[in-house]
């Protein structure tokens, strides 16, 4: 038989993994993979999704309602939101956009697993530097590795999968020190689980304004639970987010996704009622697992880590078997998603096995 012969694909794109989702989980099992909100969708955003456009029809590529909404909740014009099918979208967008061969993306590590590909796509050079030995970013060994071929450094805070946030003095002394033709992304995606005072704000700081090379990433998919709908948005300067939007592919957002995340927007008092039952019950295990001696850092997120190290195969499988489906980032640590209340006592009853 002779060999088969098949389209040449870029060798770095080759040899770079896909994204790896959390794993799903069966019917008697906890879902603690993918920092999703455990709770159901109001009613109010069902009935906006059952009352959406018809499906036959494309969506407003602009996604301008929503734009607009946000515009005004923010104190922006429209043309200063950029929206897409999540803020990771986003992401692809900008660096695409501003990065190609020969040039560079700086980003900490480990952060959101999907940074690494970031740069790859668009045929630059991802630049990774570590986190202290707290987790959390060093803001100063970033602003160090920032060369004349940088042009993105990605921000996450609080940190996925780690936790801990950039306080809003670190970022400030961070941008003062980073070129103002290198676009900063500052990726706030679990910001609304905040509760540390001292943590960056992008949003209500503005530093979009002071800052023009500075993009904030927010999304619908965490606190607001529309994961499932893939929507997120950015807000920074126009000319950076045309950039953003010159790169997207068209009709992205759905109007489903759109009008559920404007109901969203009108039923907040709701969500952030639901958010401060998630930062409870996350407080409750972070409390728990420090009590039978793990190490975990400050958790910020929607989510806490474990540092287990070699270990971490094991002890994931140890879950798993608990009916617990967690991440395992091999190596380096486990996340576990914060979820329902009956999840908690399995988690720590497994976790304190694993001591």
């Amino acid at each position: 038989m002779s060999e088969e012969i098949l389209p040449r694909i870029r060798e770095e794109i080759a040899a770079l993994p896909p994204y790896r989702q959390g794993k799903q989980a069966g019917a008697d099992a906890f879902k603690l993979s993918s920092n999703e909100n455990p709770f159901e969708p109001l009613p109010s955003v069902v009935a906006a999704l059952t009352a959406g456009a018809p499906i036959n029809r494309y969506p407003d590529a602009t996604a301008g309602a929503l734009r607009a909404r946000l515009g005004e909740r923010y104190g922006v014009a429209p043309d200063a939101v950029h929206v897409a099918s999540g803020s990771v979208a986003i992401l692809y967008q900008l660096v695409a956009a501003a990065a190609t061969v020969g040039d560079e993306v700086v980003y900490a590590w480990r952060s959101f697993e999907a940074y690494p590909g970031l740069p790859l796509v668009a045929g630059a050079t991802g630049v990774q530097v570590p986190l202290t030995a707290d987790s959390r970013h060093d803001l100063d060994a970033m602003a160090a590795a920032i060369t004349e071929r940088t042009r993105v450094v990605i921000v996450c805070t609080p940190n996925n999968p780690t936790g801990p946030i950039v306080t809003s003095a670190e970022f400030a002394a961070f941008v003062a020190q980073v070129p103002r033709d290198v676009l900063i992304v500052l990726d706030e995606a679990y910001a609304e689980f905040v509760t540390a005072p001292d943590a960056v704000d992008g949003l209500a700081e503005r530093v979009f304004e002071t800052h023009p090379n500075v993009v904030v990433l927010r999304t619908f998919s965490k606190a607001y639970g529309l994961a499932g709908l893939r929507i997120g948005y950015a807000i920074g300067h126009p000319r950076v987010l045309d950039a953003a939007r010159t790169t997207a592919i068209p009709l992205s957002v759905t109007a489903a996704a759109e009008g559920a995340a404007i109901a969203s927007l009108d039923a907040e008092d709701e969500l952030r009622a639901r958010v401060a039952v998630i930062v409870e019950r996350r407080a409750e295990l972070v409390a728990g697992l420090r009590a039978q001696g793990w190490d975990v850092p400050d958790a910020q997120g929607n989510f806490v880590w474990l540092p287990t190290g070699d270990a971490t195969a094991d002890v994931a499988a140890a879950f798993e078997d608990a009916g617990l489906i967690v991440r395992a980032f091999p190596g380096d640590g486990i996340r576990i998603s914060v979820g329902e209340a009956e999840s908690l006592p399995r988690v720590l009853a497994v976790a304190a096995a694993q001591r």
